[in-house]
């Protein structure tokens, strides 16, 4: 279950109080899940409680109480517990949460994430003739398709736009939200098309982006590369494994475990997350905005599932004499799905991930 859908499950629990009738709120339109924080249990906890006490005129802990029994029912929670001033902390069955989680990355391919949770929704945005600020754009798009919205663009002059200054805000008066990322100190067509857009979009907006020939190099200190070798080993085991005799397990990985495993499930699960907050909700007016900084945390989270998924690579083909065993086809799967998160990921960013590199 991811935090995702595991927010809908909180949701749903609410939705079934207020209908008999032990809770007497409006149900919110989502909810935050998280890790739980210090003095907290299990592997996510949330708020909800808190939110829901005032409108509904019940301390936080009595509206934990009446939440806990529904959540706890959740098919794949297996239990809950209140902390605290009434957080809810929620331990899943790890064993089949984590292949349920791999057959829908395996099921979904490169879509996995994508949702319809914008649908209807169109995003104006004005761009200046600005190199960065035209990626920077293509690439919101692209994240706001993959949650079934819609942006519509408008190129302004650059004396209208990008003054050189980071800017990204709503413009009342004219309409539509004004992007205006920190401009790149040179023209970055040298590098090509995928290293280019990995400079302008790994940086946060408001940060300059460094154009050079790093980019290029193909080491551990070149993030692109890193991210893009990690997808091309995927590749490699997988047909590595194919030359063994062997495939990935077609249940899921519920006998993988190890310390890459570990580091790397929560990545995957986090995926839709990272794609969903494509959009925040505005401070001064909480109507809902994009986020500029949407696709500079997609390369950061990338980033991270290549740094996890390289040492699990490691285990997924036998050794020597070895034999493939469940725990190798359990593995394999795993790594089968990162492959197709970063893949996926890169695709959304407007960069190739080469199965060969």
């Amino acid at each position: 279950m991811t935090p995702v859908e595991l927010s809908r499950t909180v949701l749903h629990a609410v939705r079934r109080a207020v209908d008999a009738g032990e809770l007497s709120v409006a149900v919110p339109a989502r909810v935050a899940v998280a890790p739980p924080g210090p003095g907290g249990r299990g592997d996510y906890a949330t708020n909800v409680a808190l939110q829901l006490a005032r409108p509904a005129g019940q301390p936080p802990l009595l509206v934990a109480e009446v939440l806990r029994p529904y959540l706890a029912r959740a098919e794949g929670v297996t239990d809950v517990e209140i902390t605290g001033p009434g957080f809810l902390n929620i331990s899943l069955d790890r064993s089949a949460a984590v292949s349920a989680l791999v057959r829908r990355i395996l099921r979904d391919g490169p879509r996995y994430g994508h949702t319809d949770t914008l649908a209807g929704r169109i995003f104006p945005l004005r761009v200046p003739y600005e190199v960065r600020a035209e990626v920077l754009a293509d690439a919101l798009t692209r994240i706001v398709a993959s949650q079934g919205g819609r942006v519509e663009i408008e190129h302004q002059s650059p004396q209208d736009g990008n003054s050189g200054n980071s800017s990204s805000h709503n413009d009342g008066n004219r309409g539509g939200f004004w992007l205006r990322p920190l401009a790149a100190p040179e023209d970055p067509t040298p590098l090509g098309p995928d290293a280019a857009r990995w400079a302008l979009l790994h940086p946060a907006p408001h940060d300059r982006p460094r154009v050079s020939a790093d980019h290029l190099v193909q080491r551990e200190s070149n993030p692109l590369f890193r991210v893009r070798y990690a997808h091309a080993r995927t590749r490699a085991v997988s047909r590595n494994a194919a030359d063994l005799g062997f495939t990935a397990a077609e249940s899921g990985p519920a006998t993988c475990h190890g310390d890459a495993a570990r580091s790397l499930l929560p990545l995957l699960a986090d995926h839709p997350r990272v794609l969903a907050t494509v959009t925040v909700t505005a401070t001064t007016s909480a109507d809902t905005v994009l986020d500029p900084s949407a696709p500079s945390r997609l390369t950061r989270h990338l980033l991270a599932v290549a740094d996890a998924t390289l040492p699990l690579l490691l285990t997924v083909l036998p050794q020597g004499e070895e034999k493939p065993s469940a725990a190798h086809r359990a593995r394999l799967a795993l790594a089968d799905a990162a492959g197709t998160v970063l893949a996926g990921g890169l695709s959304l960013l407007g960069i190739d991930a080469p199965d060969h590199l």
